[in-house]
């Protein structure tokens, strides 16, 4: 088992940062769409899907997730059974005509809702394939309800297939969630140049949002090292905030909350709501 981390060890080696909180929204809508996303798994995709959208509904912001992934796990990890339902995202993708309010469902968090995806979503990139505009499926479906939200968070399976490029055709920003270990870093060149060929070819106003150190533990001189290289490399379009590695993560997962309920006060829970605040300050949600 994982040692719970503090405060201080989980990001000794970082530089504390604070932002403002936000204001209050007199209106909501349209939604800015961004797109969870690296082709690496575990490395905190759905973590930071789930909390970061819980915070930012705390801030009261309208959020909707949306779990690209056949694995389910953001519908699980917000107490959603997506295997007992007969419609999920894959439907809405599949059928033209379908009304995608009729896959919205309603989380624990107030202002939090969620398009689950079940293993049903693995069919899809083959079913795509022959489809006309393929890349834009996901972008139709969400045509329905992007006025509704302020922002949309797409929880993207752990590859550079269809359904990410999809995604990304779909999205206006991208948040790489990049585990603060060597041989995570090596995928990152990758997929920065899958999104920038989905912007030449696809999608004009995607841009990078930022990359996101993730499963920081600021004990080790290794994890330090490679959040100081991440820097030095990708310099402004690295978050200021830091996630540190917790078990109390899994522990919310498992009683299928966001950290920001199940822990408030956890540095966990203090570190989502600082990026949500960091994304605020920057633009990159209203």
């Amino acid at each position: 088992m994982q040692p719970t981390l503090d405060v201080d060890t989980a990001t000794a080696g970082t530089t504390p940062a604070d932002f403002p909180e936000p204001a209050p929204l007199a209106s909501h809508g349209p939604a800015r769409i961004i797109a969870m996303c690296n082709q690496k798994g575990g490395v905190g995709k759905t973590t930071t899907t789930i909390n970061l959208g819980a915070a930012l509904a705390e801030y009261g912001r309208r959020v909707l997730l949306v779990d690209f992934d056949p694995q389910g796990a953001a519908s699980a990890g917000l107490g959603i059974n997506a295997n007992e339902l007969e419609a999920t995202i894959y439907t809405a993708l599949m059928a033209p005509r379908f009304d995608v309010h009729d896959i919205v469902h309603e989380t624990s968090v107030p202002g939090l809702n969620l398009v689950p995806a079940n293993i049903d979503l693995s069919a899809a990139e083959v079913q795509l394939v022959n489809e006309v505009a393929r890349e834009q499926a996901l972008a139709r479906v969400l045509r329905g309800v992007s006025e509704e939200y302020d922002v949309i968070l797409v929880d993207c399976q752990p590859s550079l297939g269809l359904l990410t490029v999809n995604a990304l055709t779909a999205a206006h920003g991208v948040i790489v969630p990049l585990e603060t270990e060597f041989f995570a870093l090596r995928g990152v060149a990758l997929l920065l140049e899958t999104i920038e060929k989905v912007r030449d070819r696809l999608n004009p106003r995607l841009r990078t949002d930022g990359i996101l150190a993730t499963m920081f533990d600021g004990r080790t001189l290794h994890a330090r090292e490679v959040l100081a290289r991440v820097r030095e490399a990708f310099g402004e379009d690295v978050f200021t905030t830091v996630i540190g590695r917790t078990i109390k993560f899994p522990d919310a997962s498992v009683a299928t909350e966001p950290i920001t309920t199940y822990a408030p006060s956890h540095p966990g829970a203090l570190a989502y709501r600082t990026l949500a605040r960091e994304l605020v300050s920057r633009g990159d949600v209203a």
